[in-house]
């Protein structure tokens, strides 16, 4: 395999990854609580919210990754 072989494989591997995760942010959009709706104070949230807002943001940021 040669080395430019190799890279067009791992683009294609890199547009498969973030369309993964374009579609899991949809998914994250209608079964996961929006905090802002709710008006939610980060200092009172509780850990588990924190775990969600986090998630969030690692799908959402690896979705707009281009």
């Amino acid at each position: 395999m040669t080395v430019k072989v190799f890279f067009i494989h791992l683009k294609h591997l890199s547009n498969q990854i973030t369309m993964i995760f374009r579609l899991l942010a949809k998914v994250n959009k209608f079964l996961l609580p929006s905090f802002t709706k709710q008006g939610l104070d980060l200092a009172k949230a509780s850990k588990f919210q924190l775990a969600l807002i986090g998630w969030r943001y690692f799908v959402t940021t690896r979705a707009l990754d281009q």
